[in-house]
């Protein structure tokens, strides 16, 4: 049970994201194919450096009745694989699929629905790809290294398209997927994206993804009925990021026992977020930041812990962050709403988004800050019914001049918890919040180290709120 000074909606969300998350145990279990095995060895001149054409070929004659490609000893070097439904790609423990370095050996594969992400973003390349799958996997005690780095596919860092620099995975429109045992290094830019898929089980996975610029580790994009479990992504872009490109909403979503770390946000909603977000329950994970930057690219540290933003129109709601503990995070939490309002090219201008109902609870962060967690509404847009609960933060002292909270309103301004960065810190060292109704506070301490002069809690007046701090029953 939850603590009784909290809203009661807590304890119906609470509820309903635990009957969710059971359901999805039950229904969401590894795929079964039948035991008829496909050797790119077998097929006619077969080259190990320069595997594309047999595997698919294997992979192809597998998708006739189903069954099983083995990649099983050594390097296996290869450009885009189609994968096809009701097959199996398995790259056994002393097997390596290795990325081409050759960008012509990723030729582009547009989607046939276009999203925001095709007529945005332009990203038309993989190592490997699916759509309109269903019954697929990619599975095993293997390694895929894209080998992504600048030196084989160069380009700057973006928040726009990434040409020339392909995706290690994509799956497009595909239901009945199971990703598990893996170990996932290099890609050129994002690691793996899911956009519109659904059935969807990610198990036991090492991924990391420190190659290159736009490194992100996990992308969830308008999926349905998702569980990942007992993962761990070190990136340098976001870790793990849901988002709304594929204009299709977000729902039914189980993320446990864990670990991302990332450069830049640990777990993410957004940029795009033309579609919604409902029913993600996220626990008993360690999130945040890197000790260090092995790829030089970046830096140390995340930009935050959680980022919850919705500039696109979509809804963000009913979601919980539960059991979390949380290292060097320079924002330990941070929501932002605004009006970017991206859209495919004639589509409508969407009305601006709102974030509701999302209950943080026995979150535990060292080593944060200092910026500080920051929740900025937009005026027209909505930020409510937020609730903390048993959240304990250290963090280092913000040691310059206290920040105004006079800043802009920072309207169309990349929504990252770094935004407000070229003004400071945020105003308070624990928490700012400025167009937000309906927030609770229980049982929230904030630690700061000497020489910090802000206040712990600031709240605009646009603000409505509720403090309640029992110091004698903290956590931590």
């Amino acid at each position: 049970m939850l603590n009784t000074s909290l809203p009661a909606w807590t304890q119906s969300l609470t509820d309903s994201l635990h009957a969710m998350a059971d359901s999805l145990r039950q229904r969401l279990v590894p795929l079964s194919f039948p035991e008829r095995i496909y050797l790119p060895e077998d097929e006619t001149g077969f080259d190990s450096t320069h595997a594309t054409p047999f595997i698919q070929r294997a992979i192809d004659r597998a998708a006739e009745s189903g069954g099983i490609v083995r990649l099983t000893e050594g390097d296996y070097v290869s450009g885009t694989l189609v994968l096809r439904s009701h097959v199996c790609l398995e790259i056994q423990k002393h097997a390596r699929l290795l990325g081409s370095t050759d960008l012509t050996d990723y030729p582009e594969h547009h989607a046939r629905v276009l999203t925001v992400q095709d007529t945005s973003m332009g990203m038309h390349q993989s190592l490997l790809f699916a759509e309109d799958c269903c019954h697929i996997s990619l599975r095993g005690e293997g390694e895929i290294d894209m080998r992504g780095t600048p030196d084989h596919f160069p380009g700057d860092e973006t928040a726009q398209g990434t040409p020339g620099r392909p995706f290690m995975l994509r799956f497009l429109d595909c239901r009945d997927i199971h990703v598990a045992g893996l170990t996932f290094r290099n890609a050129a830019c994002w690691m793996q994206n899911y956009l519109h898929c659904e059935n969807l089980l990610i198990e036991n996975l090492s991924v990391s993804n420190h190659a290159n610029y736009n490194n992100d580790g996990m992308d969830i994009d308008g999926c349905r009925n998702v569980w990942v479990h007992d993962c761990c992504i070190h990136s340098g872009d976001d870790a793990l990021c849901f988002k709304g490109a594929s204009m299709q909403d977000t729902e039914n979503v189980l993320i446990e026992r864990c670990t991302l770390f990332s450069a830049c946000n640990a777990v993410k909603i957004g940029t795009d977020t033309q579609g919604s977000f409902r029913n993600i329950l996220v626990r008993d994970c360690v999130i945040g930041g890197l000790a260090h930057d092995p790829s030089g690219l970046k830096h140390a540290y995340a930009d935050s812990g959680i980022s919850l933003e919705s500039v696109d129109g979509g809804t963000v709601e009913d979601m919980a962050f539960e059991n979390i503990t949380m290292e060097r995070a320079w924002s330990p939490l941070f929501l932002r709403i605004d009006d970017r309002a991206r859209t495919r090219p004639g589509d409508p201008r969407p009305g601006i988004g709102c974030i509701r109902r999302i209950l943080f609870s026995d979150i535990r962060g060292t080593d944060c800050g200092p910026r500080g967690s920051y929740f900025l509404g937009y005026p027209g847009g909505c930020i409510q019914d937020i609730a903390l609960s048993d959240v304990w933060l250290h963090q280092h002292a913000w040691k310059a001049a206290p920040p105004s909270p006079d800043f802009p309103d920072l309207h169309l301004v990349y929504p990252d918890a770094h935004m407000i960065d070229p003004y400071g810190a945020s105003p308070a060292y624990g928490l700012y919040a400025r167009h937000v109704s309906a927030l609770s506070l229980v049982r929230v301490l904030v630690l700061a180290e000497e020489g910090e002069t802000r206040e712990r809690f600031l709240m605009d007046p646009s603000v409505t709120w509720h403090l309640q701090t029992d110091t004698e029953s903290r956590i931590g």
